[in-house]
């Protein structure tokens, strides 16, 4: 079964026939939609689907895709993410793998923020660089790691964040919105394999196929220094950089986390007291 085949299997098993204005009845014996439901409600022949379904026919038409989108309730997100199955980039002649750096002028420009955590992470979701005030909300945030394999990996970071649930189903969510283009990487796929073997939650959640690229929301932390933190975080694609996001966190003027954040930056280690850490991810 292709991508998109397997994406299509997923999305419809996800779906109740009363979602869609269908009749549930009691006679059902496969959860969520039947094939041939998919078909009618999309306006195309149910040999047809069943030949997209199974990977026999991998490039439908725009207007077929925008169909199968409205049939399956789709949103926004999903759609783009179904689009991008059905239209791979042509693959580009491999190369060497290239250390990822971050610029000077944004290392200088996150170093410059005394009380607003930001880092910048990579393609492949390991932290380039980040300033003290991050590194002081979490070590995971720190140069080198990977803050997805933390997430699901580190206890500490399910005892750091109040919402870990909502957080993980966020970043799996938007995992899937930016992987297609690098779907075959042997990395990419080296992560994905680690984190299905050791996480059960990660493999629930890889499972369910959501696609969400989500910028900006909130996020409930439990700090062991400052205690517990109501955060706004933003995210921020950097230009000419391909791939690496920049990734604030702030909270309301006024509020209890913003005076919380105000003294974890006295308790933060200023770049010029500490190692420089490196800024690439060779490794990964």
């Amino acid at each position: 079964m292709s991508n998109l085949g397997e994406y299509l299997k997923v999305r419809r098993e996800r779906l109740r026939p009363e979602d869609v204005g269908l009749p549930s009845g009691s006679r059902r014996r496969v959860p969520g939609l039947r094939r041939e439901e998919v078909a009618l409600l999309a306006g195309i022949s149910v040999e047809y689907y069943l030949r997209l379904e199974q990977g026999r026919d991998q490039h439908p038409s725009e207007q077929v895709l925008e169909s199968l989108a409205r049939a399956l309730q789709l949103d926004n997100d999903a759609e783009i993410y179904l689009k991008k199955l059905a239209n791979p980039a042509k693959p580009a002649r491999r190369r060497p793998s290239r250390p990822e750096h971050v610029s000077a002028g944004v290392s200088g420009l996150i170093d410059s923020w005394p009380t607003t955590p930001a880092l910048v992470h990579g393609r492949y979701m390991t932290t380039l660089a980040a300033n003290s005030m991050a590194i002081a909300l979490s070590p995971f945030f720190a140069p080198g790691v990977n803050i997805l394999r933390a997430a699901f990996l580190e206890p500490e970071m399910r005892e750091l964040y109040r919402d870990w649930d909502e957080m993980t189903a966020k970043a799996v969510a938007y995992l899937r919105s930016v992987i297609v283009p690098v779907m075959d990487d042997p990395r990419v796929m080296e992560l994905i394999g680690e984190l299905s073997l050791h996480s059960d939650r990660f493999r629930t959640l890889w499972a369910r196929q959501d696609v969400r690229q989500k910028t900006s929301g909130r996020t409930r932390l439990n700090h062991p220094q400052v205690g517990e933190l109501d955060l706004h975080y933003e995210k921020l694609a950097l230009p000419g950089a391909p791939g690496q996001m920049l990734i604030t966190y702030h909270a309301e003027v006024g509020s209890p986390s913003h005076e919380k954040l105000e003294l974890l930056s006295h308790l933060a280690i200023p770049r010029s007291d500490r190692a420089r850490p490196e800024i690439e991810a060779a490794a990964e």
